[in-house]
């Protein structure tokens, strides 16, 4: 009996609410008897839509998928602060908020458009003192946070209807939508958390090319489901090699027939003769070099 393709590439996986991103992957472990998976970006148990789920050597992908930028549908609540900014925490403190109009939100929003100073929660996974915050926030403990910097490159409103309105979002990787409700109402003078949020587009994997994961794993030809791996790195410029460099790159040498690296491309994704992706290139100098090589893919 002929062995299966080797696994390499991505699931973009519709999330449930409900379940955390490491629920998901250890479903798809479970499931489809993968060896190796896990995700690119991590999504909140409250929240649903993208979730890119890297299979095989495509976990080596993660970090590019990562930074790709995202676009999300937020739903705010206003009058009610939690300790988590979403829904699932517990709330701390409530005030009317039937005086504010939707103007007076839209009015805001350009302060939070642009390169922005962001707090992250306290309930968050970034580490202090070799904790995650969240540890530390549950064991009744409070550190000073910091300021991070994320773009938020466009912020509308889409949905009124007080209390609560709607927030169509795109943004870099990093920036806590929870953290933009929670300033959005403290700046209101009335508190908000955020409410609902799906996560509609991440890079190239969009909600309406996603899969919902009930039907991955009931699906007997679940590997139709798999996406290239190149599928996150389309941002970057290609290169194709000729036999010789293809040789080169199997060897883990410089390529010696290929155009220079532009100056504004860090990266390449690098394909073989026959169109088969195999490598991430790195500019140094303006010369190209063999930075991630998959010749051996395993999943």
């Amino acid at each position: 009996m002929p062995k299966p393709p080797e696994l390499f590439g991505f699931f973009n996986i519709d999330k449930p609410a409900g379940m955390t991103s490491h629920d998901v992957i250890n479903k798809i472990r479970r499931g489809l008897r993968i060896k190796k998976a896990g995700h690119a970006g991590t999504l909140d148990p409250l929240a649903t839509g993208i979730l890119i789920v890297c299979v095989g050597a495509g976990t080596r992908l993660s970090e590019y998928a990562m930074a790709s930028q995202k676009r999300y549908r937020a739903r705010v609540l206003l009058g009610k602060e939690t300790d988590t900014y979403d829904a699932e925490g517990e709330v701390v403190a409530e005030h009317d908020p039937s005086h504010i109009t939707q103007n007076q939100v839209e009015a805001l929003l350009p302060q939070f458009t642009g390169d922005i100073q962001q707090f992250p929660p306290m309930y968050s996974a970034i580490k202090r003192e070799g904790k995650k915050l969240y540890e530390l926030a549950r064991e009744g403990k409070t550190v000073e946070l910091e300021a991070r910097a994320v773009t938020i490159s466009a912020l509308t409103l889409s949905e009124w209807q007080l209390p609560e309105f709607t927030l169509d979002i795109t943004c870099g990787s990093g920036t806590y939508i929870r953290s933009l409700a929670h300033d959005i109402g403290a700046n209101l003078g009335v508190g908000a958390h955020l409410s609902a949020l799906t996560r509609t587009a991440s890079g190239a994997f969009t909600l309406e090319n996603a899969v919902g994961l009930d039907t991955l794993l009931n699906t007997e030809n679940w590997r139709d489901f798999l996406l290239p791996p190149d599928t996150a790195l389309m941002h970057m410029p290609d290169v194709h090699l000729d036999a010789d460099d293809f040789v080169h790159i199997q060897h883990g040498r410089t390529p010696q027939a290929i155009a220079p690296a532009p100056p504004d491309a860090p990266f390449a994704r690098c394909y073989s003769p026959d169109g088969d992706f195999i490598a991430i290139l790195r500019a140094e100098d303006g010369i190209w070099h063999p930075h991630k090589v998959f010749l051996n893919t395993d999943s």
